[in-house]
């Protein structure tokens, strides 16, 4: 059966084959009405058929600028994150985020979570779980990796979340992988181990890894319980409300630590990136994800996560003059098709069945 997060290629190219397929039948059957058509009304249909058609290419052009959208803003975010580090602390970073967050969203927001206060509470739980996986451990842990390992490297290693999110979903949901998820799953795994040990894996056993990754990794861990969970609870919460109650929760976690290690003060080093923080990543990326689902599709859409470590990278060589190695290059080709294998099905299950599982997990990712 595969993995919850991210949706097959597989079903994305049939669906993709057989929008085209339909198209040329309809282009044949239109031809041959139109035969038997006058010459003047043939080249008036023609033209408002090449209008149409015309339009049609735009609408779907700027609805892939979406998708794309929103990963270039979370690959940047991740960039922000390691330039960050030398500016202000883990805690604090994360705390003014998602506390700027709130402060914009409370006016809008609020006023909805209390008329809707009775389909919130009963599940204030599962928001709490889904709090603390997603948005404390995951970015507070992402925040501190950022000190002892690249911007590229975190591109990677975030990659990894749909690999990740397999194994958790076989704890959690007894979704047992197929052997394309398996054999996808170890060549990442081996593709990660290269880029970590710098081309010679090896080196990790004498290096005592690098800790840096390895807080990343387990941050990408975490994740992908936020995403099983997800799916597993299936919350009938509209978007927004869901993510107001969630950061709530979020800046309770972080009282205690606030209190035992004190927040930087915002000055005119870390402020920008504090507001990016704040508003690009935690608030506009995932509208624009949402926008761009409900006008591509779960399938389509989520193919363009896999552009996020290569986004990282450049924006990281660009701005932070992080170099991009040979071990970047094999470690990360291994890693991209490992992950593209294992949202491969077996060829037993049938396309209808793979397209609502996919839009049954997408529509809670």
């Amino acid at each position: 059966r595969g993995n919850g997060y991210l949706n097959t290629v597989q079903v994305g190219i049939s669906e993709m084959l057989t929008c085209q397929l339909q198209i040329a039948l309809i282009l044949v059957e239109k031809s041959i009405m139109l035969r038997h058509l006058p010459r003047a009304h043939r080249l008036t249909i023609d033209r408002d058929r090449d209008e149409v058609m015309t339009q049609q290419q735009k609408t779907m052009w700027w609805a892939m600028l979406l998708p794309l959208t929103a990963v270039l803003i979370w690959s940047l975010n991740i960039v922000v994150t390691r330039y960050v580090t030398d500016f202000i602390s883990p805690v604090s970073i994360s705390f003014y985020r998602w506390f700027f967050a709130f402060l914009i969203l409370t006016p809008f927001i609020l006023p909805r979570v209390i008329r809707e206060r009775a389909l919130i509470v009963p599940h204030l739980k599962q928001l709490a779980v889904l709090s603390a996986f997603g948005l404390v451990l995951y970015q507070g842990l992402a925040y501190t990796a950022a000190h002892y390992t690249t911007a590229t490297n975190m591109g990677i290693i975030n990659a990894f979340i749909p690999i990740f999110t397999i194994f958790v979903s076989m704890l959690i949901l007894r979704d047992i992988p197929n052997r394309y998820a398996i054999i996808g799953s170890l060549l990442s795994f081996a593709g990660l181990i290269y880029v970590m040990g710098q081309g010679n894996p090896w080196g990790l056993l004498h290096a005592g890894g690098q800790w840096g990754d390895l807080l990343m990794i387990i941050a990408v861990f975490f994740y992908a319980f936020y995403g099983v969970f997800l799916k597993k609870w299936q919350l009938q919460i509209p978007l927004m409300l869901s993510l107001y109650v969630q950061i709530l929760f979020a800046l309770l976690y972080h009282l205690p630590f606030v209190a035992w290690l004190g927040l930087d003060a915002i000055n005119m080093t870390n402020a920008g990136s504090v507001i990016y923080a704040s508003i690009f990543p935690s608030l506009i990326a995932p509208l624009v994800w949402m926008m761009a689902i409900q006008r591509l599709g779960p399938t389509r859409t989520s193919i363009f996560m896999n552009l996020m470590p290569v986004f990282t990278a450049l924006i990281a060589f660009v701005w932070l003059k992080e170099a991009w190695t040979i071990y970047h290059s094999i470690g990360g080709a291994i890693i991209l098709f490992g992950i593209v294998l294992a949202q491969k099905k077996n060829c037993g299950a049938s396309a209808p069945e793979s397209q609502i599982v996919a839009q049954k997990t997408n529509k809670q990712t």
